[in-house]
């Protein structure tokens, strides 16, 4: 295993074979989707195996390394499996975690990470100016963006002061690239949090549970103050509105319903 890279909700790990010579580029991946509650966890071979561990994965021999990888996961809705690489089409790296331009087979239909530095306010604005949905949706279209949530998505539009339901296609190149900077602000936001766990299963590598709940400022919020306008002589409430079978949460007063 020669890197461990990632786009949005997919990880691939470049797999050196037995037959491929060490100076050329490996031809395949070990590719996992951690689903809801998996992890990718790497142990010394002594340590006791987790209760939902699926996978263990003996490494190369290394004395300054654990000797195993395991793929844990209670609810089963993640995956690990092998998958050919294949060039990227515009010759830019596949992802965060490696320089290489390649990405598996089964990757390939996922658009670039909402953190890549390949994604730009203009290749984005570009993007939606030719799509017939709401930004929200657009913003969690993988084909579009990938690594953007539900919760993400809410705190981003909130931070742009956009309704959901504000037509994709009507953003002007400024407001896109406003959009895109929150997007990654709150991404970023995140990460540094450990995340957003509601379930007690969504937790980091040691078990630790994320706490970027406590600075959300849309999502949850239901009938609480907004922030953006606390202050203000009308101050908006945040609203929660049902949304393509979820909730979607806004400002009554900083993200109004866009005009037909």
């Amino acid at each position: 295993m020669l890197a461990a890279v990632r786009r949005g909700k997919f990880l691939w790990l470049p797999v050196r074979l037995a037959d491929e010579a060490p100076d050329v580029a490996p031809s395949v991946a070990l590719m996992a989707h951690l689903g809801m509650s998996g992890q990718l966890l790497v142990e010394d071979a002594e340590a006791p195996v987790e209760k939902h561990a699926r996978v263990v994965l003996d490494l190369s021999a290394r004395s300054d390394a654990p000797a195993q990888l395991r793929f844990v996961d209670q609810r089963l809705f993640g995956g690990l499996w092998l998958s050919p690489l294949q060039a990227t089409p515009d010759a830019l790296p596949g992802g965060a975690g490696s320089s290489e331009a390649s990405i598996p087979v089964d990757g390939a239909h996922v658009a670039r990470d909402v953190l890549d530095p390949a994604v730009t306010a203009l290749g984005l604005h570009a993007a939606l100016a030719k799509k017939q949905t709401a930004i929200k949706a657009a913003i969690l279209d993988q084909a579009i963006l990938s690594g953007v949530g539900n919760i993400y998505a809410d705190e981003a539009l909130w931070r742009a002061r956009l309704h959901f339901l504000t037509p994709a296609a009507r953003l002007s190149r400024a407001k896109v690239a406003e959009l895109l900077g929150h997007l990654r602000e709150v991404m970023r936001d995140a990460l540094a949090a450990g995340g957003t766990s509601f379930d007690s299963l969504y937790v980091n590598v040691n078990g630790a549970s994320g706490y970027f709940d406590r600075s959300l400022n849309a999502y949850g919020r239901e009938g609480e103050g907004c922030a953006h306008c606390a202050g203000t002589a009308r101050p908006g409430r945040i609203l929660r509105e049902k949304w393509g079978g979820r909730s979607s949460f806004r400002c009554s007063r900083c993200q109004r319903t866009p005009r037909a």
